[in-house]
């Protein structure tokens, strides 16, 4: 999802950490050529342990994100990550400027010798990533996005995210047209907003807006389900099992940073709203539970 232009300014500048990884296990499934695709939900964005391996500094890729993760514990031999914070569908075939850098299209990054593709896609299409920060407030009884958002029984982020649909289930075909013989693995996009109200002012966002942010994730989930099925690709569901790893959570227990941009995990500078290593472990872990690696 989208990061500020302050923060991609604070990226060049992070150092980067070290961290833990995911353990690799005897690859259970024989990947030749692998390639990551989709935007900061994907990149793992981060600000404390970039990696300039296969995209700008503006992409805030991680130099642990799920994929390069997977992509250890398979010993894939050929592997590219595409993924870029911000991006969006229609960069799959068209550049992507960010940070005063280009990201080619990540498409590019296919052959018909790939036999493996994740693809994380969507949150900033239907406009998800950027309401978060307009629902901030200084006054917990007020809901600026509701208000904004919500009319007349008529919520314009469901139909942002209706209209999201189609976009993702013809990224598909056209993965299927670049790469006929790859296993194409579709993730959705965890619990970073739990349902029960948010942690105002920690997160200074009120509780209807948290929950609304929630139930928007779930709509999220349930869009991307439909849309594994109906293009008969895999799909990585890893909103089950997240309950309770949301922002609000301490230090070591949520998987999603909120609006301080610090991290605990690793310790230094976080990207706000995304998820930290903890969040990228567990992405990692359903991929490779899903390829039957784990």
């Amino acid at each position: 999802m989208k990061t500020s232009r302050a923060l991609l300014t604070a990226a060049a500048l992070a150092a980067v950490l070290p961290t833990a990884a995911v353990a690799a296990e005897p690859p259970a499934t024989t990947v030749n050529e692998y390639v990551a695709l989709g935007d900061s939900w994907a990149a793992d964005a981060t600000l404390s342990q970039l990696s300039t391996a296969f995209t700008p500094v503006p992409c805030v890729q991680s130099a642990h994100n799920y994929a390069k993760q997977v992509a250890a514990a398979l010993a894939v031999p050929v592997f590219r990550d595409a993924t870029c914070g911000g991006a969006v569908t229609a960069n799959m075939t068209q550049p992507q400027s960010i940070g005063g850098s280009s990201n080619p299209p990540q498409f590019d990054r296919l052959t018909e010798s790939t036999d493996l593709v994740t693809l994380e896609i969507g949150g900033n299409d239907a406009n998800l990533a950027a309401i978060v920060t307009d629902c901030i407030t200084l006054d917990p009884a007020v809901s600026p996005c509701l208000n904004s958002m919500v009319a007349d029984g008529v919520d314009r982020m469901s139909q942002n995210i209706a209209k999201t649909e189609p976009r993702v289930a013809a990224t598909i075909a056209g993965i299927r047209e670049r790469a006929p013989h790859a296993r194409i693995l579709l993730l959705d996009y965890f619990e970073g907003i739990g349902l029960d109200g948010g942690c105002w002012p920690v997160i200074p966002i009120s509780d209807p807006d948290a929950i609304w942010l929630g139930q928007k994730l779930i709509e999220l989930h349930t869009m991307l389900a439909r849309v594994a099925a109906t293009t008969g690709v895999d799909f990585v569901d890893t909103y089950a099992g997240s309950s309770g790893h949301d922002a609000c959570r301490p230090v070591g227990t949520r998987w999603v940073e909120g609006l301080v941009p610090f991290s605990g995990n690793p310790v230094g500078l976080a990207v706000p709203f995304h998820p930290n290593q903890l969040g990228a472990d567990y992405q990692a872990r359903r991929v490779l539970e899903t390829l039957g690696a784990s």
